[in-house]
């Protein structure tokens, strides 16, 4: 049997203002095909397919095209789970309609572990495969707040919370694989955050939790999965050095930090001998760049060589380049941006993102180096506001921590539900 994994599409997601729906459009056309030509049995998509709690009715069309597309196929099964980017009541509302399509969703966790434990089929109606089916588990599904806890009891709560709801489906999906005496796989889906991920700058990853403990280890993990699929960090990477517990990182770069990185999927094969199951081998598919993004940086004589041989070059699939222009050589250039346009005239390039390090430091007095508010993040606005109003240090800890509880539950609010 062979299971695709991919997450963290963000369907929806812009780049500086510029819309993007025909890079999406690009990747599930090219995921598609994928799909029918390495005969897919089961596709996974582990959290963020939007990336908005509201998509727009593009977006919208786009996702369910491409499901009707798979459903058409030779893959008999998607999975898809809701990462902390979707509304889970958006995602749950179709979920009996696409069960007629051998696609079944889930949005968010329930008081059952029986509502993410699947038991997949083969066409001749043989269990071939289970699916934990866990979805990004937020702070209000996994702790109950306590008057006076300390901020360790809530990251106690949270880590063992997370542990156990593991370990709850995973008892359920090993119980049920006895029932059917059968030895066939199981897999898990996960979207969160674990300890030692990696990420790149201006990704857009969210801090998930409020507290160190928030980045779980892999020992949380059941070791009955065959193969543990996770989202949420955009890198491709595997887990504690683990095989078969991988992130399959975004599709697309979310920004141009990750400009330069091989984006994939990941190819799970299970097979099996003599009624055995073995266990789950992994190939990484390269996903194609549908749109070259590209980061220039440097002094005048630096960023005009590099625009220079780009329009040489050009882009692969002749989409034209994007570019985001960092200056920091020492002269200062106040015509920066006429000059900028003025090299790339008659090319296919574009600026979306122009960064004149000098003119930053002369404005703010190299107050802080080479600093803009698109630098800081809402935890590094909020203490700068602490300092400005001479809160106590010794109060500030405990305010930050606030205020990061009130960010997070205003992330996790669904404005799609009623």
């Amino acid at each position: 049997m062979r299971v695709l994994h991919t997450s963290d599409w963000h369907i929806g997601r812009t780049l500086y203002g510029r819309k993007r729906y025909e890079e999406f459009e690009a990747f599930l056309t090219w995921l598609a095909e994928t799909i029918q030509q390495n005969r897919i049995d089961a596709l996974l998509v582990a959290g963020d397919v939007f990336d908005t709690s509201a998509p727009s009715n593009r977006a919208q069309e786009l996702y369910y095209r491409f499901l009707c597309r798979v459903a058409a196929s030779s893959c008999r099964h998607v999975i898809v789970v809701a990462g902390n980017h979707d509304s889970p009541s958006f995602l749950n509302a179709p979920k009996e309609l696409l069960k007629a399509l051998d696609v079944h969703v889930v949005g968010s966790s329930t008081e059952s572990p029986e509502d993410e434990v699947l038991v997949l089929r083969n066409e001749h109606d043989a269990p071939e495969l289970i699916v934990c089916a866990v979805p990004y588990l937020s702070d209000r599904d996994i702790r109950v707040a306590e008057a006076g806890e300390s901020v360790e009891d809530k990251e106690r709560k949270l880590i063992d919370g997370i542990r156990t709801h593991y370990a709850a489906v995973a008892a359920l999906a090993e119980q049920k694989r006895e029932e059917l005496g059968a030895d066939i796989p199981i897999v898990g889906t996960g979207h969160l955050f674990t300890a030692g991920g990696q990420t790149v700058d201006g990704d857009g990853v969210r801090e998930l939790y409020v507290g160190s403990l928030a980045h779980v280890t892999a020992g949380i993990f059941p070791a009955c999965f065959n193969y543990l699929a996770l989202g949420h960090l955009h890198v491709p990477q595997k887990v504690n050095g683990s095989e078969t517990i991988r992130y399959s990182g975004s599709p697309l770069p979310m920004g141009f930090g990750e400009a330069k990185q091989q984006k994939s999927v990941c190819q799970v094969a299970f097979d099996q001998m003599e009624g055995h199951s073995t266990a789950a081998s992994v190939q990484l598919i390269d996903v194609p760049v549908f749109q070259k993004l590209e980061r220039v940086k440097g002094d005048w004589d630096g960023i005009s060589s590099r625009i220079l041989e780009l329009s040489a070059t050009g882009s692969p699939n002749g989409s034209g380049v994007w570019l985001e222009v960092i200056y920091d050589g020492t002269e200062v250039i106040g015509d920066l941006r006429e000059r900028l346009e003025a090299a790339i005239s008659g090319t296919q390039m574009e600026i979306l993102r122009i960064k004149n390090n000098r003119i930053i430091d002369r404005v703010l007095g190299q107050i802080h180096e080479e600093e803009t508010l698109v630098d800081l993040n809402v935890d590094d606005v909020f203490e700068r506001c602490l300092a400005v109003h001479d809160v106590p240090e010794e109060q500030r800890p405990e305010l930050l921590r606030a205020y990061q509880e009130t960010v997070s539950s205003l992330y996790e609010d669904d404005v799609q539900a009623e």
